[in-house]
């Protein structure tokens, strides 16, 4: 069969998304672009944001035009929440969980051959089991996503996700390893350790294993060069923490540290589980501990009740701790949350305003941060040609700097290069590689 996916969300979607497609390629399907006639369709889907939901939608009506006669399946966050929804919308064959997708080639073959619609929607807040998707023949050789962790147990009060994918579980550390050896053996050279809420890595596992003793194991296999780790939260950085990891030679200094708003009293509503002072000292120890070290972060815009005082903190505390870059998004209400019930809705407008100024502040910030490295040599994995910049091929440093380096061919595509950095345009920063 011809298979096409649609992939909506973060990168543990696009992680099992590859892995998924490895289950059908094994079974001898071919898995073709979601915009082509396939035999079947999967759409992966996100439930973080209405838009989410309305996109998701969007790609069940889009496979249903593509080929009426089609099997589509829907799985993740989405249907995991909605699974009545998702059943009543035209067209849908099978509707699945996100503990269920390792299973999705059992679930097509059957619905070929009894042609009944299959809902398999297990409770996932009491569902503790990883659900084991491996990935062994990934379609690039640069960096490789590695989801190690599923589930969340922090109930922010605008979140769903912890309804969505349930109690916090750990994929088994041998297997981890084992999965990092054929990485390495396949050619990578990046590994980005990822979960729901990764900072929760052997919480209910045996043996007191956590992420920093699942990163020491990593960062010892060879062939690997370079490790990251996905979105965390602020807590996991101890001062041990930072020291154990300030000695890990292959770990980069670049951390996405989420914070959401620069404001105590918006924290607290928002039932974030830190103080901004709290914050600004594991920037600090950070700062201290690692060498060229970048920390990223997302912001909330608009939550309910932030009034003009509230927002102008998080400004003011944006402004003086100065990270390289920042992700804003306006607040959107998610029915079956505390915050969409809150009094004060921010009024859209007001959001669209306070989102700009943090964009400009961000923008501001961020070439702040890459003009530091103007002259300097930095390593360099390359890992693709520009798409907007003929002659040019793109990757990153180790503290997550975009470099574009003009380069006759891709021989250099998946190798770690030393390169001069110069001039910063907009996001990225023009090198030469030194040969």
């Amino acid at each position: 069969m011809k298979v096409a996916f649609a992939t909506l969300g973060c990168r543990v979607n696009m992680y099992e998304t590859e892995a998924m497609s490895e289950l059908f390629i094994k079974e001898g399907h071919e898995i073709i672009p979601f915009n082509k006639i396939a035999d079947v369709y999967i759409i992966n889907t996100c439930t973080v944001t209405n838009m989410g939901d309305k996109k998701s939608r969007q790609m069940i009506n889009r496979a249903r035009r593509k080929n009426e006669n089609a099997v589509i399946a829907v799985v993740g966050c989405y249907s995991q929440i909605a699974p009545k929804e998702i059943s009543s919308i035209e067209g849908v064959d099978i509707v699945l969980g996100t503990r269920n997708k390792s299973k999705i080639v059992h679930y097509v073959n059957r619905f070929i051959e009894e042609k009944k619609q299959i809902i398999k929607v297990d409770d996932v807040l009491h569902n503790k089991i990883f659900d084991d998707l491996n990935i062994e023949e990934y379609q690039y050789k640069t960096r490789a996503f590695l989801k190690i962790q599923d589930g969340c147990n922090r109930f922010c009060s605008y979140c769903l996700i912890p309804y969505a994918r349930g109690a916090v579980c750990s994929k088994e550390p041998k297997k981890v390893i084992e999965e990092v050896h054929k990485l390495a053996e396949h050619g990578f050279k990046e590994i980005i350790l990822s979960g729901i809420h990764i900072a929760s890595y052997g919480f209910e596992l045996k043996g007191n294993w956590n992420l920093i003793k699942i990163l020491e194991e990593v960062n010892n296999v060879e062939g690997i060069e370079r490790i990251r780790i996905g979105s965390i939260d602020p807590t996991f950085f101890t001062e041990d923490v930072i020291k154990n990891i300030s000695h890990m030679d292959k770990m980069c200094p670049h951390f996405h540290l989420s914070l959401q708003s620069g404001c105590d009293e918006t924290l607290k509503r928002m039932n974030r589980r830190y103080s901004t002072s709290e914050y600004r000292t594991v920037v600090q120890n950070l700062r201290k501990h690692i060498k060229d070290i970048s920390i990223t972060t997302d912001i909330i815009v608009g939550f309910p009740g932030e009034t003009d005082y509230e927002f102008n903190k998080t400004y003011e505390f944006l402004k003086e701790i100065e990270l390289s870059k920042m992700h804003i998004f306006k607040y959107s209400p998610r029915s079956g949350t505390k915050a969409a019930k809150m009094q004060c809705q921010v009024d859209g407008k007001v959001k669209d305003i306070r989102s700009h100024k943090l964009i400009e502040l961000n923008e501001k910030l961020e070439k702040q941060f890459m003009q530091k490295y103007i002259g300097r040599n930095m390593e360099v994995l390359y890992e693709q040609k520009s798409k907007e910049h003929e002659g040019y091929y793109e990757g990153y440093t180790p503290n997550y700097i975009r470099v574009l380096s003009k380069m006759n061919d891709d021989v250099f595509i998946g190798k770690v290069l030393p390169t001069k950095l110069h001039n910063v345009d907009k996001e990225f920063m023009y090198g030469t590689i030194n040969f």
